[in-house]
């Protein structure tokens, strides 16, 4: 009778474990493997950098780091967990679709679970939390990983570059954290992109920085609360992530010509 081979070979290194549950840490770290690891973001946000490439990683997202290569990491949550499946280096017989989580380099390492896929790793998560030290299971968790991504469609295609600069999730994060420091980084992470290039995509399709987006996306949101909302200026400044009120003042006279207080007099009833 046959027996098949596993789909991924293993180190005889006793501390090598295929798929571990690890926790960042909220500083960033750097290091570099003579191992290929698929990272999968399970909570919380993560900020990773691979040979420069730069994005964050949240749940239903993550990335590839082949062997060898520089890689920072760390959480941008209150916490952040990542599901690690770590791979040795292909042998010949290795099924060659395996060759690809040993090549990628760039922005290319990074992906998109599908939902269905996100959801039967999460079930593969909830045993390993179970069972942390069950090397069977561990093993059995990473060939099932593995499987899934390969069986993915469209498993680590990202859109072109110059489609990438995708408006409306760079709105809707801007959005959601306008009451607090929003980064480069953190803007260039929702698309996939370095710091650099996101910057360089950026001025180059719109004709100002993203500091300067993100600055008048503060003063419109601040213009809808003067009008709709009986907040005082402090309180409005500090909901739409300036310092403080004066540098909300510096700010908003600047963009339009006017003070808060001019601007609250001449659009209230």
């Amino acid at each position: 009778m046959s027996v098949d081979k596993p789909l991924v070979s293993y180190s005889a290194d006793v501390n090598f474990r295929p798929a571990e549950l690890v926790t960042l840490p909220s500083y960033m770290d750097c290091h570099e493997h003579e191992y290929t690891q698929v990272v999968i973001g399970l909570n919380g946000q993560a900020e990773f950098e691979v040979e420069g490439a730069g994005s964050m990683i949240g749940p239903g997202q993550g990335c590839i780091v082949s062997s060898g290569l520089d890689h920072a990491f760390g959480s941008l949550s209150q916490r952040s967990d990542i599901l690690v499946v770590n791979l040795t280096k292909p042998s010949a017989d290795d099924p060659i679709s395996l060759s690809k989580f040993h090549e990628l380099s760039g922005s290319d390492v990074y992906f998109n679970l599908d939902p269905r896929i996100g959801q039967l790793i999460q079930g593969l998560v909830k045993e390993l939390e179970s069972c942390p030290e069950d090397l069977y299971l561990s093993r059995a968790c990473c060939n099932t990983v593995i499987a899934l991504l390969l069986s993915q469609p469209s498993r680590f295609a990202l859109p072109a570059k110059e489609s990438r600069l995708d408006l409306n999730i760079i709105d809707n994060y801007i959005d959601q954290h306008l009451g607090n420091k929003i980064s480069v980084a953190q803007l260039a992470g929702c698309v996939y992109l370095a710091g650099s290039q996101f910057h360089h995509l950026f001025k180059e399709k719109l004709g100002i920085t993203p500091h300067q987006y993100v600055l008048a996306k503060r003063v419109e949101k601040a213009k809808q609360l003067m009008k709709d909302s009986p907040l005082s200026l402090g309180q409005i400044a500090e909901l739409t992530g300036f310092s403080g009120q004066s540098a909300f003042s510096h700010s908003f006279a600047n963009l339009t010509g006017m003070s808060p207080s001019q601007y609250r007099k001449t659009h209230t009833v």
